[in-house]
């Protein structure tokens, strides 16, 4: 099968196309064919190696996985033995965690981890982009926050992949939507449901004096102390970033009513845990509640373009690398 594959950390230019073993499937596993991946901005920051704590997660010096991409959609190509909730054809939706290999023609995952059925009506491409940040963004707001109906919500970092799928969650709880990001991308983060967009170059959130009873800071560019101002009593604000004093703030068990904040590792949840998520964003995605915003598909030979074009930061929307020319 051909695989994006990379030996050292660096600027695109690192990524390479080859053809590597496929995958055998063990008596509990599915071997997908993959019809499309999302490259994210944690692919992007992987490839590079920067910054370096980065490296504590992929290795030191060089990277341990050789193909990155972790959420992808296609199709159930082989099954174990012992499987016995997919079937070879079943369209589905699967995230592989830390092995990473979705940026490739086949992956193995095993029956109990962090695959559903997809949506249907949609392509692999456009399922693999509903998928882009939905398993950051969903823990954050319905586990941590508990965001619900008649809320105001803040979300800094509003047009990245975590910050769209927070936009969208939002407005399904129930929530009123402010989103910050940049003047190019206001029109972008209006459309996934928000209520209102500030546009950071040219207002300061913190200075308008609005409340809200959650920032969620999906980019992880401002802080606690910066944010606490606009935070209704009993408020709570997110982040991405796991800094010390945000860690220290979260062992800390503030007394009711006061303001708090809370970091979440959530690539760290169990595999039924997001396995359920994708179930439920599946639901949604049928429901006509959630669709996908892609900024554009890239076929796999070009997948060093499409690190290029998420690194920049211009991008407006999910970047998706496709196994065929169509996305399908």
């Amino acid at each position: 099968m051909k695989a994006v594959t990379y030996y050292s950390y660096g600027s695109p230019d690192v990524l390479r196309i080859e053809d590597v073993e496929t995958p055998v499937p063990g008596d509990k596993d599915l071997l997908i064919r993959i019809g499309a991946a999302v490259v994210t901005a944690t692919d992007v920051t992987f490839r590079a190696g920067d910054p370096f704590y980065s490296r504590l997660a992929t290795g030191p010096t060089r990277p341990r996985a050789r193909t990155l991409g972790a959420e992808v959609a296609g199709e159930v190509a082989a099954i174990g033995k012992d499987v016995t909730r997919f079937a070879v054809g079943d369209r589905v939706l699967a995230v592989t965690g830390p092995a990473f290999g979705g940026h490739a023609e086949y992956v193995r995952v095993p029956e109990d981890g962090a695959v559903a059925p997809a949506p249907s009506g949609l392509s692999h491409g456009e399922a693999a982009a509903v998928c882009d940040g939905v398993l950051t963004a969903l823990p954050f707001l319905r586990d941590h926050a508990r965001l619900h109906q008649g809320q105001d919500i803040l979300v800094n970092g509003a047009s990245g992949g975590v910050g769209l799928a927070a936009v969208r969650l939002a407005k399904h709880f129930g929530a009123r939507v402010t989103g910050v990001c940049g003047a190019a991308k206001t029109e972008l983060v209006r459309s996934a449901g928000a209520d209102d967009v500030v546009d950071y170059t040219a207002r300061d959130f913190t200075r308008e004096g609005r409340t809200y009873d959650v920032v969620f800071d999906a980019a992880g560019k401002s802080s606690f102390a910066r944010c606490k101002q606009v935070l209704n009593d009993g408020g709570v604000y997110l982040t991405t970033a796991p800094s010390a004093s945000v860690l220290l703030r979260t062992l800390w068990k503030p007394r009711p009513g006061r303001k708090r904040a809370v970091v979440a590792f959530t690539g760290l949840r169990s595999a039924p845990d997001k396995a359920a998520d994708l179930r439920f964003l599946t639901e949604l995605a049928e429901a006509g509640h959630i669709r996908p915003v892609i900024d554009g598909f890239y076929p796999l030979a070009r997948a060093a373009e499409a690190h290029r074009r998420v690194g920049n930061g211009h991008k407006q929307g999910s970047v998706v690398l496709v196994m065929d020319e169509d996305g399908d």
